[in-house]
């Protein structure tokens, strides 16, 4: 068991973020902000945000987006640190792939493949979406997808990008 008092030094880590309830733009920039002010995490990168078509039940588009973080914290804690940030956003959990006013995924914790009840890293589905790959290849794109063996670029070349727009200004 994790301990929030168990440390590891100088790891990266990489984050989706997505909303699409509210004002989406405002709640991602304030979301990566309390992310950089969160103790143990240094923000070392963020991508433009990408309008998407959300997968599941109807409803509106998404703002997407990712980050990349240096952290000081065992993964199971970043992950709990991630739900905490949620919540205080507003997340309430419905229904699976529900609409909501931000959803933070951790996608990558250096190259680490862990498999447990509540993680999975890297992301079990994010080889599967653009909306995640996308935004990920712009501030990553040389990062090795540790199960595939495939750096996020060529990940990105395998995926339906069609749905995926820049969202300008952003």
């Amino acid at each position: 068991m994790f301990t929030k008092s168990a440390i590891v030094k100088g790891v990266s880590a990489a984050i989706a973020l997505g909303s699409n309830m509210g004002d989406s733009e405002e709640i991602l920039a304030a979301a990566i902000a309390t992310l950089a002010k969160t103790p143990g995490i240094l923000l070392e990168a963020k991508s433009h945000l990408y309008k998407t078509k959300a997968i599941g039940p109807p409803q509106p588009d998404y703002l997407n987006g990712c980050a990349t973080i240096r952290i000081s914290m065992l993964p199971h804690l970043l992950l709990e640190t991630l739900l905490a940030i949620e919540q205080k956003f507003g997340r309430v959990r419905q229904e699976r792939w529900g609409p909501r006013t931000l959803d933070l995924d951790l996608l990558l914790y250096d190259d680490l493949i862990l498999d447990t009840p509540t993680l999975q890293i890297p992301h079990p589905r994010m080889r599967e979406r653009a909306f995640v790959l996308i935004p990920l290849a712009e501030i990553a794109p040389d990062w090795v997808e540790p199960v595939s063996g495939c750096v996020i670029k060529d990940l990105v070349k395998e995926v339906n990008c069609s749905d995926v727009h820049l969202l300008m200004g952003s």
